[in-house]
């Protein structure tokens, strides 16, 4: 299956370059709506200006299988985020910012080495906030011969209407669904309007793409939804899961259960600790009998 951008006519991939990047200018591509102008190096929540930063780039054969594949996914993680969750495992990258600044055409040429190097697929994590940045990158990329589809891999604080823009672009997106209780989002996230605002972007993200498509063990298109189960219930995953089963039945769900209290969770009693085995199976178990593909 050919990726979605290959058939997206060049010109619209152009007009959509330029329209993210002038955006920057009053920056509103997140819910955040921070209106800095990132062009001119202000930045706001995501702490991110004109070019995006970069942590990591290099082939991942610890995601879905779906994704690896035989030769891994080619995962290019982005520094910083838009939202500030207080247990995040990689909180040295997406609190404190570790990477280093990459230009377009840097960003083009990690795309083209991680193809070069055998990746199924470019798996951009943690992309809401350089939305602007990866797109023209892409556009350099593709003349450049980069023809691997492309993983919109979020924690789902996304814009629905931005989403929209990406129509044609992405062949894959992964949201992380967090949380469904907005009190939560913005206890342990900043994010007080977290649900409503996930629940839209996934709407969104299955209408372009539709349910994971696979071909010989390697996803080609469609969405794949993570969730993280957390202690005491906190993350409000059986109501997460009837939102998942009411979008589509054969959404391909992961169920994850590698919670550890990182970072500043320990400021949150019911956060202080790793989830028990009877918590993730609750989890699983709902999951299975609402007859979603439990990965």
């Amino acid at each position: 299956m050919k990726a979605a951008y290959l058939i997206l006519p060049q010109e619209k991939l152009e007009r959509v370059k330029d329209y993210l990047l002038e955006r920057l200018k009053e920056c509103d591509l997140c819910p955040r709506c921070c209106r800095v102008n990132r062009l001119k190096e202000e930045k706001g929540f995501c702490e991110t200006g004109r070019f995006a930063v970069v942590s990591s780039a290099f082939l991942h054969f610890g995601e879905e299988r779906e994704l690896v594949g035989r030769g891994g996914s080619g995962t290019i993680f982005f520094s910083y985020c838009n939202l500030k969750c207080i247990y995040c495992q990689n909180y040295t990258i997406s609190h404190l910012g570790e990477g280093r600044v990459v230009s377009a055409e840097e960003l083009s040429s990690l795309m083209l080495y991680l193809q070069h190097e055998g990746a199924e697929n470019i798996n951009f994590v943690t992309p809401t906030h350089v939305i602007a940045q990866i797109v023209e990158a892409l556009c350099i990329a593709i003349e450049k011969g980069l023809r691997l589809p492309l993983v919109y891999n979020t924690g789902g604080y996304d814009r629905g209407d931005i989403l929209k823009l990406l129509d044609g672009i992405f062949d894959i997106y992964m949201p992380d669904i967090k949380y469904s209780s907005n009190k939560v989002g913005k206890e342990l996230s900043e994010a007080g309007n977290y649900w409503e605002i996930v629940k839209e972007a996934v709407v969104q993200m299955h209408q372009q793409v539709g349910d994971l498509k696979v071909e010989d063990g390697v996803a080609q298109r469609g969405l794949l939804v993570r969730h993280l189960v957390l202690p005491n219930r906190l993350a409000g995953s059986f109501c997460v899961l009837d939102f998942i089963k009411e979008l589509s039945p054969l959404t391909f769900v992961n169920i994850m259960d590698q919670y550890r209290p990182c970072y500043r969770a320990r400021e949150i009693q019911e956060l202080g600790r790793r989830i028990t085995s009877e918590e993730y199976e609750e989890v699983l178990d709902y999951a299975r009998k609402t007859g979603l593909i439990v990965r």
